[in-house]
């Protein structure tokens, strides 16, 4: 055909996704039906994983039945929880989390202060005084981790004072 100058018709075999959607936009033209954690489209109500690139996905799911059935209950609920994705839920520090740390950083400082081995954190009868009378004590590692994951903090914090003592 292209020998007589004829071109053929275009190919109409081309996909109908959206390349450059993101699933925020799709958020922002949902409304509050859908959000978005982890670059996850999630349906609030159903908390399901939605395609965010096929718009016409999205709407059929809104109108499914089992979405307005999950969206009453939720309604009926009035409890607002969003599903997470596990790297986000991983990366949230809570209050309890960053006082468990600093006890277990305040107990290294104690043991390093007080030249008591590490080792003693072990023995029975400190884990039971620990977790009995310390608020978050029982959350103390055995004395391996405490070397490997605190210890460092704590020798250059000593290393610091020592420097700032001597000037």
């Amino acid at each position: 055909m292209e020998r007589f100058g004829v071109k053929s018709a275009p190919s109409r075999n081309r996909s109908k996704t959206a390349l450059y959607v993101t699933p925020q936009d799709r958020v922002s033209e949902f409304g509050s039906e859908l959000h978005e954690d982890g670059g996850k489209l999630f349906c609030t109500s159903c908390n399901v994983v939605l395609n965010h690139v096929r718009k016409s996905a999205i709407n059929d799911h809104l109108k499914s039945k089992t979405h307005t059935k999950r969206k009453a209950e939720f309604e009926e609920q009035n409890v607002r929880k969003k599903q997470r994705t596990l790297t986000a839920s991983l990366q949230c520090n809570s209050a309890a989390q960053t006082e468990k740390s600093s006890v277990i950083q305040d107990f290294v400082k104690m043991c390093l202060e007080a030249n008591i081995p590490l080792e003693k954190a072990d023995h029975p009868s400190v884990r039971a005084f620990l977790s009995r009378y310390v608020k978050n004590g029982s959350s103390i590692p055995k004395s391996e981790q405490l070397r490997k994951a605190y210890l460092p903090d704590g020798h250059d914090n000593e290393n610091q004072l020592i420097n700032t003592e001597d000037r």
